[in-house]
């Protein structure tokens, strides 16, 4: 019986003609994902289920979707799908990531530009009878600087619209190498600068916890007089109650949205601003994008229905059914240890070193390289999986190195990876056990062996008595739970590191008096 796809979103029908092409059934149903209770009674019976960002593909849906074994999103966010639950169930869940970044960068571009020369405010006054010529005086964008908070694929195309201009661009990204800034013609900028600096400022990065609020009260005290912002990228980045206060006091002069903490946005108080323009989430919304993204994940979710190909997964990485049980711990592992560095590092990653020891180093290192690299790139950029993972490396110009090494030590197989930045170097290795789990067995190049925890705090310090009392009882008084603790140390009194595994995050102001123990170099938690 051939696979039966159900499309619940309008979306291009060359997408119905790629999966009939392929033999595959399809039902073109646009408006069925607004219906939740009638979604929820249809999903039974499809091996497939394409979306765009109407549909919400919750927990519930997932789970009456008995036959289901792909969802495919065309586009990039996938903030309407439960991937947990979407893997528990074994669902793949792809996205087409690629498909829209030059039509995004393009709304940005026409945004600023349209905030520059007041271009919606003027045709509203002109076709209401008036003509305020002085009114709507503008501002070049000639010889002007646009920051960018975020350099990577999207970003870099605004960039070189941007110079088309005439205009200086400075960009900020903790992952874009002083090598990738010059090859695209950026200034890289620690933000600070950028926000001093820039008279306009155009974000494109995720929305992650870091990134959360980027663009706050005190970040905006920071900007020039008179400097506007323009976000397509994601709501959540600008927080809006601190920019109404910023265009009212005067201290900004405008800005361009076309994406809002809460969507739909029907009502907010920005929209009543003569000095705020705003658009309804367009940036994906052109005919060649929307095109692109259907093609993409209709070819994408044939082939993994018709012959088990999986590309663009959010949630698995590329390799075939012969390889997946015996990589599949070791992938966990590679991804992990990448997590491990991605939340330690504190300026731009510029190469990468991933050491296969023993056995691991006659398995699919492609795949395990792919989660490594999705785990280190995932705390700053959030979507980022194993199939995109080595682009978005690429993109920010990081050079990736693969060793092979004869088992050392008392394992047989390994994983070690070594991350240099700008300012320092990190390492981590791990391997698993027989027991199939994954385990820390070095960090910072001190011999230790520990089990990943959901929460951990990872600490380096002098090896001193009274150390372990001393965040023994802090973390204590703070009612934070110790569930586990592993230690290593380069010899008495020298450099030690522990991993605390504990029942909850510890919060920053924990963290702050764990950093501030005399014996303490540095201190960081950690999330798995």
């Amino acid at each position: 019986m051939a696979p039966r796809v159900l499309i619940s979103d309008k979306m291009s029908e060359t997408a119905v003609t790629i999966f009939k092409a392929r033999g595959i059934e399809v039902d073109y149903e646009p408006d069925l994902g607004k219906d939740k209770e009638a979604l929820l009674r249809r999903i039974g019976d499809y091996d497939g289920l394409a979306v765009r960002s109407a549909t919400k593909a919750t927990a519930k849906i997932i789970d009456a979707a008995n036959k289901l074994k792909v969802i495919g999103r065309a586009g990039i966010g996938v903030d309407n799908i439960d991937i947990a639950a979407a893997s528990a169930k074994g669902i793949i869940v792809m996205n087409a990531p690629m498909g829209n970044a030059v039509t995004t960068a393009e709304h940005a571009i026409a945004m600023m530009l349209a905030l520059a020369r007041n271009i919606p405010q003027a045709n509203a006054s002109t076709r209401a009878g008036k003509w305020e010529k002085s009114r709507f005086m503008g501002v070049e964008v000639y010889r002007k600087t646009l920051g960018l908070i975020g350099c990577g694929n999207i970003g870099s195309i605004v960039a070189e619209r941007a110079q088309g201009l005439s205009m200086k661009v400075i960009a900020y990204d903790p992952y874009l190498t002083e090598e990738r800034a010059a090859e695209i013609g950026v200034e890289k900028v620690e933000l600070d600068e950028l926000l001093a600096r820039a008279d306009f400022i155009s974000l494109h990065t995720p929305l992650t916890d870091q990134t959360r609020g980027i663009l706050d009260a005190a970040a905006m005290k920071k900007m020039k007089p008179g400097a506007r912002i323009v976000n397509c990228a994601r709501g959540g980045l600008v927080v809006e109650k601190d920019l109404h206060d910023a265009l009212t006091s005067g201290h900004l002069a405008g800005a361009a949205l076309d994406v809002f903490e809460e969507e739909p946005a029907t009502d907010n108080p920005l929209f009543g601003l003569d000095n705020v323009i705003c658009t309804p989430h367009l940036g994906a919304s052109t005919t060649e994008a929307q095109e692109n993204v259907a093609v993409q994940i209709a070819e994408q979710m044939s082939d993994y229905l018709l012959s088990g190909a999986v590309s663009n997964a959010l949630n698995m990485p590329s390799i075939s059914a012969e390889e997946a049980p015996k990589l599949k711990p070791f992938i966990a592992l590679a991804e992990k240890l990448g997590l491990f560095i991605g939340q330690i590092v504190d300026s731009a990653i510029k190469d990468v070193t991933i050491e296969y020891g023993g056995h691991v180093g006659d398995m699919n290192t492609r795949a395990l390289t792919s989660a490594a690299l999705a785990g280190l790139l995932r705390p700053l950029l959030g979507e980022v999986n194993m199939v995109s993972a080595p682009v978005v490396a690429k993109e920010r110009g990081l050079a990736i190195n693969e060793v092979r090494q004869t088992p050392r030590g008392v394992y047989e197989g390994y994983i070690r990876l070594e991350v240099t930045t700008e300012s320092s170097k990190r390492t981590v290795a791990g391997t698993v056990f027989s027991d199939g789990k994954p385990r820390i067995i070095q960090a910072k190049g001190i011999n230790m062996e520990a089990e990943f925890g959901d929460h951990m705090l990872y600490v380096v310090n002098k090896d001193q008595p009274g150390f372990l009392g001393d965040i023994g009882t802090l973390l204590g008084e703070a009612d934070v739970n110790i569930a586990s603790m592993s230690l290593g140390r380069t010899g008495p009194g020298g450099e030690a590191v522990a991993l605390i595994e504990v029942d909850e995050p510890p919060g920053d102001a924990v963290l702050q008096k764990v950093r501030a123990l005399p014996q303490v170099h540095w201190a960081s938690a950690l999330a798995f």
